[in-house]
């Protein structure tokens, strides 16, 4: 048996398709490495943009290991030309967008700017109660960082639950180090 302990999970969730230029590449990239420097694996949806950045930082912390760089693909083609080649494990789910409810599945979320995939990771996470940090930045995380995404209550002991803002890398994974051992209810179908 592998006395080796599970490594937490973290997606990172974001704009496909960014300029090399853009400040979110910067950004996503920073929060790939940090995660895998304190130890979480790193997933994303496994394309270009935001998501590649995380899992090329992710690959560049010196704590990197097999299998700490993980790619959730919406398509059934592993070599496709848009798919990032930094991820040590690759998932061709032929899921399209509906693999972003596998993705917002991991043991916390950051989201960095995104369009309507990424907000759809968001809600997903939200509902199925994950620590969600948004960084604040250009597109869906930017709107949505510092509130909760509506009014339920998914944990009774956490009074300020929401989408917690973040300026940047550091200060994301900080929040996620530090929020993370809360947010461990899982979402469960009632039965009515």
């Amino acid at each position: 048996m592998n006395d080796t302990p599970r490594r937490p999970i973290i997606s990172v969730v974001g704009d496909a398709r960014l300029s090399d230029d853009d400040p979110r590449i910067a950004i996503a990239y920073r929060t790939g490495r940090k995660l895998i420097d304190h130890g979480f694996a790193v997933m994303t949806g496994g394309m270009g943009g935001a998501m590649d950045a995380a899992l090329r930082g992710g690959r560049e912390s010196t704590n990197w290991s097999p299998g700490s760089c993980i790619s959730l693909l919406p398509g059934s083609n592993s070599d496709a030309p848009q798919v990032s080649g930094a991820a040590d494990i690759v998932i061709p789910t032929g899921l399209d967008h509906a693999r972003n409810l596998v993705v917002a599945q991991s043991d916390a979320v950051i989201a960095i700017g995104g369009g309507a995939g990424t907000l759809s990771e968001i809600a997903f996470a939200w509902i199925h109660r994950r620590l969600l940090v948004a960084v604040r930045c250009e597109g869906w995380s930017g709107r949505l960082a510092d509130a909760p995404i509506d009014s339920r209550t998914r944990y009774e002991d956490i009074p300020d639950d929401r989408v917690y803002g973040a300026d940047d890398a550091d200060e994301a994974v900080a929040l996620v180090r530090r929020l993370r051992p809360n947010y461990t209810r899982r979402h469960r179908r009632i039965a009515g």
